[in-house]
């Protein structure tokens, strides 16, 4: 049995087995008005998490690489307005002092899962961490580095299934639907799901977050835009607000059906 502790913790809102921890935010903070709108939106359908980008970790280093410290004020200022939690990505060991001062929970990407020394620091400062599977990683791997933040102390981890690489080449990554049931049974740690960066096509992102549900995943991650198409990072993945609000009532309709 991997981890020990089955319940996590994040201002008084529990993480486990009964409740359902729904994630929802644009892939990068652009805006005040950008973000405020999103997270409105999402408050009004009930949700108390919210997501967004200020270090984008990109493969070009030509692409939109965040807002830095300008978007975690944004961020941390929308959240305050609106009663919610913040979760965003630390991308080095270098930001992490900044990234935790402003947020609730801190992301670890898929491309630093196994930045051993990154997970070592994440262990020691104490604070609710959502860790991604790496892209080309077995789950007995993921598991072992959640084990390096576990190891220093932090046992407030959260694991997150967001699709590997395989020979497919018709979405961005393949969902690994397999891993939330199978991580059940090996670890006590909560493991939630993202769609979004599983498929890379806001096309398939409902169907995948409520088959993620039915498996019996903890939570679910879901990018979401005021206006993908214009997006500076991820559009192709981003859902819109009424497509959010349509995932939500089915995945209240389904969660009604399995608990």
């Amino acid at each position: 049995m991997i981890g020990n502790s089955e319940i996590i913790k994040s201002k008084n809102k529990f993480v486990g087995k009964k409740d359902l921890m729904l994630i929802a935010g644009p892939c990068a903070i652009e805006s005040f008005d950008q973000l405020y709108e999103v997270a409105s939106h999402i408050k009004n359908l009930g949700g108390e998490y919210l997501r967004a980008g200020a270090f984008k970790p990109r493969t070009s280093p030509y692409s939109f690489q965040g807002l830095g410290k300008e978007g975690l004020e944004i961020l941390k200022k929308v959240a305050t307005l609106l009663d919610m939690k913040t979760v965003t990505e630390v991308t080095s060991e270098k930001n992490l002092e900044l990234v935790a001062e402003y947020c609730d929970i801190i992301q670890i990407g898929a491309r630093n899962m196994q930045n051993f020394e990154l997970l070592k620091s994440v262990g020691e400062i104490k604070m609710p961490v959502i860790l991604k599977r790496g892209m080309g990683n077995t789950i007995k791997e993921w598991l072992l580095a959640a084990e390096y933040i576990l190891s220093q102390g932090n046992y407030d981890v959260i694991l997150c299934e967001r699709g590997i690489k395989t020979f497919e080449t018709a979405t961005r990554n393949t969902l690994d639907i397999s891993s939330v049931p199978v991580v059940k049974d090996l670890s006590l740690l909560p493991v939630i799901v993202d769609p979004s960066h599983a498929c890379g096509n806001k096309k398939y992102v409902e169907a995948l977050a409520l088959a993620s549900v039915a498996a019996g995943a903890n939570g679910i991650m879901v990018e979401v835009h005021p206006n993908a198409g214009k997006a500076k990072s991820d559009a192709q993945q981003q859902i819109g607000l009424p497509e959010y609000a349509r995932l939500v009532e089915k995945i209240k309709a389904i969660r009604n059906i399995i608990t």
